[in-house]
Parts: structure tokens; sequence; C-alpha cells
């Protein structure tokens, strides 16, 4: 796909990650709806920074508030693009939350949150954007899984379902899109200093190995990481821009991750 002129939602996109991958898109002329929890006023903030990024690039942006659990809500972001822009060519469901919890301990609620945003929303707003898309006969999509989606890992079971679950959606998905020439593809992201590691997997880390956060941070980029240094969000950015200009690859899960994830 030719990517100037496009029209990219983004999901999660105030920071980390999702910051990343709309400003990587933008480079490449793509403008991007910027979605995430907007009702929290520093989250709103952050919105606003990576629209003011994305537009640092000479192509458009606004944002749209979503809660990717809720289906009026991720209808009313699909119709606010499609307002706003015409169209939406690219759909990114990167909106994802963790916490660390032993299944045993685990609240059923943290359960259900964590699945309800990382697998569910991901559903929702592919069921916003397929008929969409299946009309136009174009279209790319790409979900956020993880490392931890191709192989588990202790006290993250929710986050592990959930992440195989995104790539086995979306396996399914590329089967059901591909007649309408819609690609489906997934990445994987491994260790990048984003939020999520560094506020929740860290402390967990450090406080099981007596370490503190930035030695624990350090020590597993050292021993788990074969090229030995962390991923960037702009990594994952530049994984999610390469397969929406991909015409021939779909249903496949790419891993970002410096070799710590190889299968």
């Amino acid at each position: 796909m030719e990517l100037k002129g496009t029209v990219a939602i983004v999901t999660g996109a105030a920071r980390g990650i999702g910051r990343g991958i709309a400003t990587c898109l933008a480079r490449e002329g793509v403008n991007v709806v910027v979605a995430d929890l907007g009702q929290n006023a520093d989250i709103a903030k952050e919105m606003e920074e990576t629209a003011r990024q994305v537009k640092a690039q000479g192509v458009e942006a606004s944002t749209v508030n979503v809660d990717v659990r809720d289906w009026d809500q991720v209808q009313g972001m699909v119709k606010a693009a499609i307002d706003r822009f015409g169209k939406v060519d690219i759909l990114v469901n990167n909106a994802g939350v963790i916490s660390v919890a032993g299944v045993v301990g685990m609240e059923e609620s943290e359960w259900d949150r964590v699945l309800g945003v990382n697998l569910k929303g991901t559903f929702l707003c592919t069921k916003a954007v397929a008929p969409h898309m299946m009309e136009r006969r174009t279209g790319r999509m790409v979900n956020l899984s993880s490392q931890a989606g191709k192989r588990g890992r202790a006290f993250i079971s929710h986050y592990c379902a959930s992440k195989f679950g995104v790539i086995g959606f979306t396996q399914s998905v590329a089967q059901e899109l591909g007649p309408s020439n819609v690609t489906v593809n997934a990445v994987c992201p491994g260790e990048v200093d984003t939020h999520m590691f560094r506020n929740v997997l860290a402390p967990a880390i450090a406080a099981a190995s007596g370490m503190t956060v930035e030695e624990a941070w350090q020590d597993w980029i050292k021993t788990q990481v074969p090229l030995g240094r962390p991923q960037t969000a702009e990594d994952i950015g530049e994984a999610v821009v390469f397969l929406c200009r991909a015409e021939n690859i779909t249903g496949e899960a790419l891993n970002v991750t410096g070799g710590s994830e190889m299968g």
C-alpha cells in the first residue's frame, strides 16, 4: 500500500508504543487519529502531545476519546475518523494493559480488565472498522500482541492469555478479510522501555530479585535479549509501517524482540 495520504486509527496512542507507531506512520505521510482514554486529564494532555508530534511531520491529526471495551464508544471513534478524513485505511489495535499476579491470588475483576482491553478491545475495534474496509476493498489492520503471546510467563497468565488470543484472532480475521484485499497482521514487541515495563514489570522483577528497578531492568536486558539492547517505540512503529506497506503478508505475528523470542 502506498502510505502517503492514507488515514490510520491508532488506539492507546497517548504515549509509549502507541505514540511511536503514530509518529512513524506520520513520517510516511499517514494522517493519524490518536485514540485513547482522553477522559483522564493526564492522558488527554499526552494525546495532544502525540497529535502535535504527528502534525510536525506535515500531516493531519485528530484526537478521539475511547474506551476500547465499550462498543458504542468504539463505533463513535470510527465515525469520528470517517467524518474527519472520509475514510480509514489503517487500524492499529495497540491499546493494552498489564498487571502482575499469581493465578491463585488474581481477582476475577483483574482477569476481566486485562482480557477486556487487550482482547475484547481488539475484537470490537476490528468489528467496527472491517465493514468499511471490506466495502472499499482495501485496508491494513495491525494488532499488538507480545512475545508473551508466544511463550507463557509466570505471574502474568491473564496478559499472556490475552496476547496469545490476539495472535489467534489475527490469523482468523486474516482469513476472513483476505478476499476483500484487507491484510491483518500482529506485531510482538519484546522489552520496550515504556510505562508498562518500567512501572509494572520491572518493580515486580526487582522485588523478587532484591535489585533496584534500574538494576532489574539492566539485568533483564543483559540476560534475556541476545542483541543486548532494549527495543524502542520507534522499532515497533517501523514494524507497523512495514506491515502496512506489504501487499502479500497477512496472518503473521512479527517478533520485534532483539532475539529474546525467535519462534
